[in-house]
């Protein structure tokens, strides 16, 4: 299927990476109209990376999370009742669950914060003063921000955070605020209060932006200065903004070098533009449920063979196939996976050996010996380059399938999620008009 749309951007971003200016513009002017997507542990990076060596180990050590990731994703998916995992203050640095950051200002005027991006959560959060357990040397001020004000139960908005659980509101009037608890990661969680202010994307202002002002955090795995959620719940971005937003995309920047720059582009439909044909699939059955990016995979070719698909979309379990940006390495149910790698290692007729995380490396002295990988989705083809099927080493004598099972130690095992590593160089359209997603190759940085 095809799209024929055009947009007007209000956040528009077309970067070609360069090293003397790449990370400048991560602390671009009020006026600018970049909006830079760069990795976490990068070196545009505002944050210490705690990883050592080469950029190819901290990729491993971040896809080393994955499973931790993908299980919590499977929990969202099944609309479990999240845990209640008690607010202790943190007393070692975070180890956050994220991959990409995005400059955001907030408040007015504007507390700058490196906010991860997030398109598997709804919620917008921060860490505000006086947070138990924040760690971050950025805390965004209240008092501050001349246009700040926190949420009582009896605001409308206060039924957002609960729409999966109980609201913990115990009385009504303006001396109860709206406070809510969430989980992120595994082992991590967070208390906050429902707020409202400016936010500031690029040059773009949105007065009465509805967040959560974080009050304690128990966990490593937190973003320290905040979370930017893209998904489709009532607090997403596109959600709240749907009055001057129907679109956002992104391109992730390439995992080959740490100071590769990606964006992020946010725009409404506009027929008075010149038309772009983007290729779409649509998403599956958004509702107050179900709000991650799921999309229908139909199949999987690796070279001449293909892989059918399986589990197919099921709102009852969860089960499908998603997007998601904070996964590192795509990961399959175990059948689909075992079937994608012996496809992959018979075409490739070497000796294979595992590595770190990865079953399937060998060595790399002959790129045409990789079969195309691509991806089936219902009117849409994946077509992964090679950079996005193999990661190499270091020095690049080896390359490995940068591909693995999802895990599988218990009944959540059911879902696939089309990683960050395969979607480098790849800009992602998300339309909330007619719910769908467009891909389109790119070069990000």
């Amino acid at each position: 299927m095809a799209l024929a749309i055009a947009f007007l951007c209000l956040s528009l971003i077309s970067i070609t990476t360069h090293a003397s200016d790449s990370c400048s513009l991560l602390s671009s002017s009020d006026d600018s109209d970049q909006l830079a997507i760069v990795h976490i542990h990068g070196k545009c990076s505002p944050f210490t990376s705690p990883y050592q060596g080469s950029w190819f180990d901290t990729v491993i050590g971040m896809a080393k999370k994955d499973p931790d990731r993908v299980m919590a994703l499977s929990m969202l998916a099944r609309r479990q009742k999240e845990k209640q995992i008690p607010i202790i203050p943190s007393t070692t640095p975070n180890v956050f669950m994220g991959n990409y950051v995005v400059r955001a200002k907030v408040g007015t005027p504007g507390q700058v914060m490196f906010m991860v991006m997030d398109t598997s959560r709804e919620a917008t959060i921060v860490p505000c003063s006086g947070c138990t357990g924040c760690l971050s040397s950025k805390i965004f001020a209240p008092k501050m921000s001349s246009t700040f004000r926190s949420l009582n139960c009896e605001a409308y908005q206060c039924d957002w955070p609960f729409a999966y659980g109980e609201k913990p509101c115990h009385g009504s009037g303006p001396k109860y605020p709206c406070v809510f608890n969430r989980t992120y990661g595994e082992d991590s969680s967070f208390s906050a209060t429902l707020a409202q202010d400016s936010l500031t994307l690029g040059k773009d202002i949105f007065p009465n932006y509805t967040f959560g002002c974080i009050n304690d955090v128990s966990g490593k795995n937190i973003p320290p200065q905040g979370l930017l959620g893209l998904s489709f719940d009532a607090m997403s971005l596109l959600s709240q903004l749907r009055q001057q937003l129907s679109m956002f995309s992104y391109c992730l920047p390439s995992f080959k070098s740490n100071s590769s720059t990606g964006s992020l582009m946010l725009g409404s439909e506009s027929p008075d533009d010149e038309p772009q044909t983007i290729p779409t699939t649509p998403l599956h059955h958004i509702t107050p449920r179900i709000s991650l990016l799921y999309l229908n995979l139909t199949g999987i070719s690796v070279g001449n063979v293909l892989v059918p698909v399986s589990p197919a979309f099921d709102m009852k379990t969860g089960a499908g196939t998603i997007l998601d940006t904070n996964t590192v390495i795509t990961r399959f149910v175990q059948p689909i996976y075992k079937a994608v790698r012996d496809a992959f290692r018979k075409q490739i007729g070497k000796s294979v050996s595992s590595f770190s995380i990865f079953d399937t490396c060998f060595t790399s002295d002959d790129k045409s010996l990789t079969p195309v990988v691509t991806l089936h989705f219902s009117g849409l083809d994946f077509i992964l380059p090679r950079e996005n099927t193999l990661i190499n080493s270091s020095n690049g004598s080896l390359a490995c399938l940068a591909m693995a099972a999802a895990p599988s130690h218990n009944e959540n095992s059911n879902l696939n999620v089309i990683a960050s590593y395969q979607q480098q160089n790849f800009r992602i359209y998300v339309f909330q008009g007619d719910l769908s997603v467009g891909i389109v190759r790119e070069l990000c940085n």
